[in-house]
């Protein structure tokens, strides 16, 4: 039964909850107890001073009292649906759900219950419970439009597109009259309809429906592109030509609808007889607005021989006499087609011996003269010798430096220096002259994030948070670092964790990468705000799409880079245990940290008691008792730690051949040998040769040999399923002749040599000297050896345990072919 108050202590519950709805904690607690003095087995005070508690942190003792509250009073929709919320704010999804449904029995009327519930199921992306939640809404409340959009998205996502529609469409049979075009809200659930009867399929119906809403929908643009889609889609030639024509007409530097316009003219690219009408197209919208460049600049992509010639030579012409800096961004796609590139390499090299461009429908801008032409053309040929498919970086450095003397004070030719001196290999150099670009113009915050960017590359990480704080809120809680954590700031992150990995501070790398993993957990969480805040505001396609894009959230890059990277280290720290202690590896930095932060602690206990810092919601900050990773680096169970990253890796990305390489690793490890051996088939689909699969394969081999010499009980029939699903490797072929045979056939290519190197060290550890000798070579006198490649190598050679004498000539070696490098 319910426990009843006196009104003056009914008075003061009624104060509770709104002072925890405000956010008074401390008047919240002071109430609860007031209350709890005369009824201290009052279930519903308990309840809502443990959630009080939980806002404040003390995570454990609100569960305790909730616990004790539902004793009292089990039948209390108040304290079930508290319940419900602290094991929401715990991220137990499923117990949440439970709750919420007992409190939903006990009060079956409350609309903040029901909507609670509905909100966790989309979240957990239960779509028959929110359907069914999104039903008893509509009922409960059926004058209101969120409610039927919201099961109309429901039925949507689930797949029913039928429902979805009958379900818009039955709102709209209640309205008495049309409403007017300023209502925002009956504009977007229109729009939003006309999507669904497309991912329907029924494109005849929605081209129908678009054209009763062509004229009264607020969005025009995203109207006039679905109807041009839609026309394209049904085969209706001429209008949909109109269609995209009205398009261009409307933002004519927009690729995606000459595309379209292209398609329902029926030209093809590949097809030499639809050529000429192509060019003829894109010629008459270049005469028609002499200030486009998208008209001039597609032809290039399907010209060629001649036609390719004198239309690069028009556009590189006309982009040089103005002096556009990203004339080499614009046309480096190009470079895809070797002959084209070749084309455009000696259009520009005859440039630089010309005083001024001839033949140009352009005069310079601004009256400039033909020093102008000239210094964007030595900028241009510094790029293109730069860039990796036309690359010779000493011509690029010359010619940079052509550049940089006709106008020494530009951001962008300093910036380009600093990049064909990181491809040379001389990192600390890049990041010296990166740093005099970002001097030039100290108010550029983008110059200022690529110099921070550059001293991480060089293990620069105190300068580089030096560099970025010029641009943060420096007085933020933690500092410039703590900004850019509460920013979100991904790629800073990342380059900070990656720097102190190759420094070997395995801690502090730990500590950036578990940075990231927590983002993707606040961006997980952040969705719950938009269930209902989307809705309300009748954003519904942006809504279906943020939800369609945080079912795929994992397979963000920056996730995968910071995965890999955090894995690579807790496979380090399990085959060398040594490195957990900071001092085992050299890093007397680390102890130096942890002595200074041991006196600042002591200080700091003398000190005057201070404030707690708040979050932006005014919120006491949770202190970091780990800030310098030492915790996650001292774990007792690195290769479980791992785990945490590569479960989300396998599922979100799964064609990605680095993420499977990163799962046998860990599994061979944890003598997972089926989910290993699932792991080398799924890469062996991805790319059979792909040079870290091979040394896989054979590592697995020799796993296999070792297991069949002395099997357990429980190993035997494990064996047996191995030996069936193992065939990567042919029966008839010893892993020997198979690693040979690789080496054969890419006996030109220096990654796969020097794996097939690593993996005949394997199979025979007396080759160790001839394939050191035969790693450096293939490194060195391999044309198509890059820099990282000899890095590699190198790595190869110190894990074979080769002598100082031979990381010494490969050193020297490395040094004769990139001379600039700083290895």
């Amino acid at each position: 039964m319910p426990q009843l108050l006196s009104s003056k202590e009914g008075s003061l519950f009624r104060q509770l909850v709104k002072n925890y709805e405000t956010k008074q904690y401390k008047k919240g607690i002071k109430a609860a107890d007031q209350i709890l003095k005369k009824q201290p087995n009052h279930g519903d005070t308990q309840a809502m001073k443990a959630l009080i508690l939980n806002s404040q942190g003390q995570t454990d003792e609100a569960f305790a009292l909730a616990k004790t509250a539902l004793k009292n009073d089990v039948k209390s929709h108040i304290c079930w649906h508290v319940y419900g919320i602290l094991y929401r704010s715990a991220k137990n999804y499923d117990e949440a759900i439970k709750a919420y449904k007992f409190a939903l029995r006990l009060e079956p009327e409350s609309i903040q219950i029901q909507r609670d519930l509905a909100t966790l199921q989309i979240q957990v992306r239960d779509y028959n419970g929110y359907i069914e939640s999104r039903k008893t809404m509509v009922k409960s409340r059926p004058q209101i439009r969120q409610n039927w959009t919201a099961l109309a998205v429901a039925y949507h996502l689930a797949g029913d597109y039928t429902n979805a529609i009958d379900t818009l469409e039955k709102y709209e049979g209640t309205l008495k009259q049309p409403p007017p075009r300023s209502d925002l809200e009956h504009s977007e659930a229109s729009i939003y309809k006309n999507t669904v009867l497309a991912e329907k399929g029924d494109i005849e119906a929605a081209l129908k429906h678009l054209d009763t809403i062509y004229k009264t929908n607020a969005d025009r643009t995203a109207v006039m592109e679905l109807r041009a889609q839609y026309l394209l889609q049904l085969g209706k030639g001429k209008e949909a030509e109109e269609a995209y024509r009205d398009l261009v007409e409307r933002n004519n530097e927009y690729r995606l609808y000459y595309d379209g316009l292209e398609k329902s003219l029926g030209l093809e690219r590949s097809n030499p007889e639809h050529v000429p009408k192509l060019l003829e197209l894109y010629e008459s919208y270049a005469e028609k607005y002499p200030r486009l460049d998208a008209a001039r600049r597609i032809p290039l992509d399907f010209l060629s021989g001649d036609k390719f010639r004198t239309a690069a030579d028009s556009y590189l012409r006309r982009q040089l006499n103005r002096g556009v800096p990203s004339t080499f961004a614009n046309v480096k796609a190009l470079y895809q087609d070797p002959e084209k590139k070749q084309v455009i390499q000696d259009l520009v090299l005859a440039y630089e011996n010309e005083k001024q461009a001839n033949g140009s429908a352009d005069k310079p801008a601004n009256g400039d003269s033909s020093d102008q032409f000239h210094e964007v053309v030595l900028y241009f040929l510094a790029q293109h010798y730069n860039y990796h498919l036309s690359r010779d970086l000493p011509k690029a450095l010359q010619y940079i430096e052509r550049t940089i003397e006709l106008s020494p004070k530009f951001v962008d030719y300093t910036m380009t220096k600093a990049r064909i001196y990181k491809h040379l290999g001389n990192t600390p150099k890049a990041a010296e002259i990166m740093n005099q670009a970002r001097e030039l113009d100290e108010k550029d915050r983008y110059i200022n994030t690529k110099c921070a960017k550059y001293q991480l590359r060089n293990n620069q990480n105190e300068d580089a948070i030096a560099t970025m704080s010029k641009f943060t809120r420096n007085e933020a809680v933690g500092g410039a670092l703590g900004d850019l954590h509460d920013m979100q700031c991904m790629w800073y992150i990342t380059e900070d964790g990656e720097a102190y990995q190759r420094r070997g501070e395995l801690g502090l790398a730990l500590k950036r990468f578990q940075a990231i993993f927590d983002i993707f957990g606040v961006w997980e969480e952040d969705q719950f705000d938009f269930h209902t805040f989307s809705l309300r505001k009748g954003q519904v396609r942006a809504y279906v799409d943020m939800i369609r894009w945080e079912d795929h959230l994992r397979e963000h890059p920056f996730y995968t880079r910071a995965a890999l990277s955090a894995i690579k280290t807790y496979v380090l720290l399990h085959d060398k245990p040594e490195l957990k202690k900071p001092t085992a590896n050299g890093d007397e930095s680390q102890s130096a940290k942890a002595k200074k932060k041991a006196q600042q602690e002591k200080e700091a206990q003398k000190a005057p008691a201070k404030k707690p810092a708040l979050d932006a919601n005014g919120e006491p900050k949770k202190e970091d008792t780990d800030p310098e990773g030492v915790k996650l680096r001292e774990t007792e169970t690195p290769l479980e730690d791992a785990m945490k990253w590569l479960g989300p890796l396998l599922s979100s990305s799964p064609k990605s051949i680095e993420a499977q390489n990163a799962g046998f690793e860990v599994f061979i490890r944890r003598r997972k040998h089926l989910l290993a051996l699932k792991c080398l088939r799924s890469a062996h689909e991805l790319d059979p040769e792909n040079p870290a699969l091979h040394h896989q394969i054979i590592r697995f081999q020799k796993e296999l040999e070792a297991l069949a010499k002395a099997p357990s009980d429980a190993d035997k029939p494990v064996l047996e399923v191995l030996k069936s699903q193992f065939t990567l490797i042919p029966a008839d072929t010893s892993a020997a002749a198979f690693n040979a045979a690789f080496l054969e056939r890419h006996a030109k290519s220096a990654p796969h040599v020097v794996a097939g190197l690593h993996a005949r060290v394997v199979l025979d550890p007396s080759t160790k000297a001839k394939s050191e000798d035969e790693a450096i070579k293939a490194v060195v006198g391999l044309e198509t050896a890059q820099l990282a490649d000899a890095l590699a190598a190198r790595d190869a050679l110190r894990e074979w345990g080769s002598a100082a004498e031979v990381l010494q000539r490969w050193e020297k070696e490395v040094k004769a072919r990139w001379t600039e490098a700083v290895l």
